[in-house]
Parts: C-alpha cells; sequence; structure tokens
C-alpha cells in the first residue's frame, strides 16, 4: 500500500506541510517506548457528493482521554483538530480515506514525564482493513495484555505489538486474521478489532475491562437498539462462540466483517440470513449519510 507520494501533504504541529518533509526527534520517547496515541478514523464521501468524517467528535474526544491516561500532555483544540483533517482530506483531495492522528512524545530517553506533546495527522486511501469476504479466523496464542498492567482503555501505539504479533502469527499459518483471549481464557477482542456473535438472532459480545471498547463498538451497539437486535454484554468463552451460528469483527479499519470460521469451527448459518448481517448493511447506509451540522 502506498500511504503518500512526493506532494501528499499532512498536518504537523500546526502547519501543513509535504510528507517527505516532515520530521520527528529520532530520541523521542514515543520511537523508542511506544509511548504515542493515536485515532483511526474514516471519512466516506456521502450520498449527496460531500465528504464527512464519521464520528469525527467522538474519535478526537477519545485521542484527548487517551493521552490523558498515559500522563501525555494534551493542549489540542478538538474541533480545531477537526478543521485541520478537513483541511488535509482536502488538499489531498480525499474523499473516502482513512486517516490517522498521532500524538507523540519530545526528545526524552529518560522514563520522566514530559511536559509537551506534538501532533501529526495523516489521511490516504484505503479499502476495507480485512477486505470485503468473510474471514477464517483462528485464535492466538497470544492473550490480551493484562488490564492491571496497562491502560487498556488508551489507543495507546505500543499497546499494539500485541496485535501485530497476533496478526502475524494468524496469517503464518493460512488464516485470515486472529483472535485473542484474555488473560482469564475468555473472549476478547480481534488486533484491531471488537467481535460480536450470533445465536438464536441474540447478539453477544464482550463486556469492557480487558477490551478496548471501540467507537465501530458503540455504533453497533446503537444500530442494534435501532433494529431491535438484543444484544447482551458479558464475559464469554471459546465454547460459547464455537456454538455460534454467526460473528464478526466491527472497527473503523475494518468495518462490519463477517466470519465463515473459527480455527475448524464453521459458522453454520449463511451470512444473509443473520442479523449480522443486517448490521453489516446498516454500517454501510449510516456511514455514507450526509452530516448534519
Amino acid at each position: 500500500m502506498q500511504y503518500y507520494q512526493p506532494n501528499t501533504i499532512i498536518y504537523h504541529n500546526g502547519a501543513f506541510v509535504k510528507a517527505t518533509d516532515a520530521k520527528m526527534d529520532l530520541y523521542s520517547q514515543s520511537l523508542h517506548y511506544g509511548y504515542s496515541v493515536f485515532e483511526g478514523i474514516r471519512s466516506y464521501r456521502t450520498t449527496n457528493g460531500s465528504t464527512a468524517i464519521f464520528k469525527a467528535v467522538e474519535h478526537f474526544e477519545r485521542l484527548k482521554l487517551s493521552a490523558q491516561a498515559i500522563n501525555l500532555p494534551y493542549a489540542f483544540d478538538t474541533a480545531a483538530l477537526i478543521d485541520a483533517t478537513y483541511e488535509v482530506l482536502k488538499q489531498n483531495n480525499l474523499g473516502d480515506a482513512y486517516i490517522r492522528p498521532v500524538v507523540y512524545a519530545p526528545a526524552n530517553m529518560s522514563f520522566a514525564r514530559n511536559t509537551e506533546s506534538y501532533v501529526f495527522i495523516e489521511a490516504w486511501e484505503m479499502a476495507p482493513f480485512l477486505g470485503d469476504k468473510l474471514l477464517r479466523i483462528a485464535t492466538s496464542s497470544f492473550h490480551r495484555p493484562n488490564p492491571k498492567a496497562f491502560k487498556i482503555h488508551a489507543k495507546a501505539a505500543g499497546h499494539y505489538v500485541n496485535s501485530i504479533l497476533a496478526s502475524q502469527e494468524a496469517k503464518d499459518n493460512g488464516f485470515d486474521e486472529a483472535f485473542l483471549l484474555d488473560m482469564n481464557d475468555c473472549l476478547a477482542e480481534g488486533p484491531g478489532a471488537n467481535v460480536f456473535f450470533e445465536k438464536d438472532g441474540v447478539l453477544y459480545t464482550p463486556q469492557p475491562g480487558h477490551i478496548l471498547a471501540g467507537i465501530t463498538r458503540a455504533t453497533v451497539l446503537e444500530l442494534s437498539q435501532a433494529l431491535n437486535i438484543e444484544v447482551k454484554e458479558g464475559v464469554y468463552s471459546l465454547e460459547d462462540i464455537k456454538q455460534a451460528d454467526a460473528a464478526f469483527f466491527c472497527g473503523t479499519a475494518a468495518e462490519v466483517i463477517g466470519w465463515a470460521s473459527l480455527d475448524a469451527y464453521t459458522f453454520p448459518k449463511a451470512w444473509e440470513q443473520t442479523s449480522s448481517y443486517q448490521i453489516q448493511q446498516a454500517y454501510k447506509q449510516l456511514v455514507v449519510k450526509p452530516l448534519v451540522q
């Protein structure tokens, strides 16, 4: 995937600059220790031809909360960052795009607190992260981190080493993606997506505590309520999901994408006949609606 070209523009610390000219300090805590926070956001060309960032406020507010959770100074205004993001889209002539804001630390080779931080916003064209076909999923040998060891609700860069290892393991073994359990061997989430599974028309999803409860996950809960689809949040085992009719991942990058199988278990119900499919179609319609100001 080509993320940028010679004339690609990004937002960096209050200025719009070429991606090829942007620099960061090689002594940054972020580079050495993974001490930064980020968001994954999508914009869409809507049905009236305009470009809309999906749930922009929610994403940038979570960026702030993530920074605060890991003691990273945050002095950025949500409205200003949203305006800057639209300008990045405009200058790069992007409509359907993936957007990556990152807040990172200055040069600091110690573990001492910083007194400032920096921000950049990039955007590029990206198809659904996991494709558009039903996925073959593998249960990972890696667990999600212990919530007593990390601020699990923060979208911190360092957490995603765990995700990379799990995803690489699954793909090395011939699967499309991984699924991780928590430290108690209960269902958790994918490397970059939350999970729902379906039994007899009811959706089930792991409760917050060991997961990053995503913005797309919250959207699925909203859509389920609107469609009168019952959802239960709780603690579930691998055996629970391997008795399900269907399952799906949801996340900004992945959007809503169904599973064909988990390990040796094939989900028995035709995808198009599931409540999960209804959610997928409703989500596709929601993201291309014109933004209401």
